[in-house]
């Protein structure tokens, strides 16, 4: 009879915030595949957990994986963490619940901290709809490409990023989105925890003569209405005027109304508009 795999949630920074289950099933398996063996060593450790350790990240995810599925169908549970956190959200878990799924496994999510939810929260940005989009690509074409794909979306948008890449990154959301609000949440749950909310320049200002430490949740504000209003209304004026007054003639406003509506959004006078009208029946 196969064995069961259990996705464990571990802390992204202080270790009290691990749960009583995640603690029990950690005992309970019969080995542990972790991103990095060496940080999850710390954990046990500190928990007093002695179980084999075997190693499952992004550069051997492939050959890792395989070995443990194949212990798994054999009858052995196992339980896999990754550095911090929740597996599977942007690491290689993913693949590994792939593979359980592919061969009809058991498996099981033993839930706890996530980093971006916990950006997310304290972040005085909307959190009724959001995207998470993890780390950007590095190459200068992908990242652009998906940035490009974002221009647009109106929920709250979190990323993560190093600290070494944190300058480049807001400086490249900047040119993308304009000055938009922001959240850089830092060193979560530990004792040097930071919460930063301003504006995209200001971010950008701020290090300038700071250097940024940790790992990063980045929560950026999607697209107000305001924003969307203000671009139409720019679309708009490139088309004639007399087109711009037939558009809203034809959606059933009445001429008059048509007017008055083209003249508030080009920031012209009526009786300048209602020349261009005049040839419209």
């Amino acid at each position: 009879m196969a064995g069961t795999i259990y996705l464990v949630a571990t802390p992204i920074g202080n270790l009290e915030d691990i749960t009583l289950r995640a603690l029990n099933i950690l005992k309970s398996v019969d080995f542990i595949a972790a991103e990095d063996t060496r940080q999850t060593l710390k954990l046990l450790n500190h928990f007093d957990i002695k179980k084999p350790l075997i190693s499952y990240h992004e550069h051997n995810k492939i050959e890792s994986g395989e070995k443990i599925i194949k212990q798994v169908i054999e009858g052995k549970n196992v339980a896999l963490v990754t550095d911090a956190g929740t597996p599977g959200i942007s690491d290689p878990g993913e693949g590994l619940v792939k593979l359980a799924i592919e061969n009809n496994i058991p498996l099981y999510l033993i839930p706890g901290p996530a980093a971006l939810i916990y950006g997310l929260v304290v972040s005085g940005i909307s959190t009724s709809r959001f995207v998470f989009e993890g780390f950007l690509p590095t190459d200068k074409k992908g990242r652009k490409e998906r940035m490009d794909k974002l221009l647009d979306e109106e929920r709250t948008i979190i990323f993560y990023e190093a600290p070494h890449k944190l300058i480049r990154t807001l400086e490249d959301l900047y040119s993308h989105f304009g000055d938009r609000k922001i959240a850089l949440c830092r060193e979560l749950t530990k004792k040097y925890e930071e919460i930063i909310r301003c504006t995209l320049s200001e971010a950008i200002k701020l290090y300038e003569d700071k250097k940024p430490l940790g790992e990063y949740v980045i929560v950026l504000e999607g697209k107000s209405r305001e924003e969307k209003e203000i671009e139409r209304i720019n679309e708009l004026k490139d088309i004639p005027i007399d087109e711009h007054i037939m558009m809203y003639i034809k959606e059933g406003i009445p001429k008059k109304d048509a007017i008055k509506k083209v003249a508030k959004e080009r920031n012209l006078p009526k009786s300048e508009v209602y020349k261009y009208s005049l040839d419209i029946k």
